[in-house]
């Protein structure tokens, strides 16, 4: 049975392209910044702790999708800020793709009426 719950738990491959979009649309982040500005972006209905997304990160550098450079924070502590690299944005494009035509089944099997 479906639960209704305010948190949504993340399918594999989604936080993925959260992290790239976010940084396609913002620039060079840290990642506690990206972890806040993804919940923020899902209306608090994705709450990221610290190892998630880290872990993310590092898969994301591992596979060439990002490069990280350390600099200044906001508050002027030293932080890793995390930046596209251009085989990051051609996976964004295929990704989206990929998610949009997901969504786009989906919305077929949501609008079944249910039989009587």
């Amino acid at each position: 049975m479906l639960e209704d719950t305010t948190r949504l738990d993340l399918l594999q491959g989604t936080l993925d392209l959260m992290v790239l979009r976010t940084l396609l649309a913002l620039g060079p982040q840290h990642g506690y910044g990206l972890a806040r500005r993804i919940e923020q972006t899902s209306g608090d209905r994705i709450l990221l702790n610290q190892g998630t997304i880290y872990a993310a990160l590092l898969r994301l550098q591992q596979r060439g999708l990002i490069s990280a450079a350390w600099g200044k924070s906001e508050n002027g502590r030293r932080a890793k800020y995390y930046v596209l690299t251009a085989r990051g944005r051609k996976r964004i494009e295929r990704e989206t793709a990929v998610w949009n035509r997901l969504a786009a089944v989906m919305e077929r099997f949501l609008k079944l009426a249910p039989e009587n």
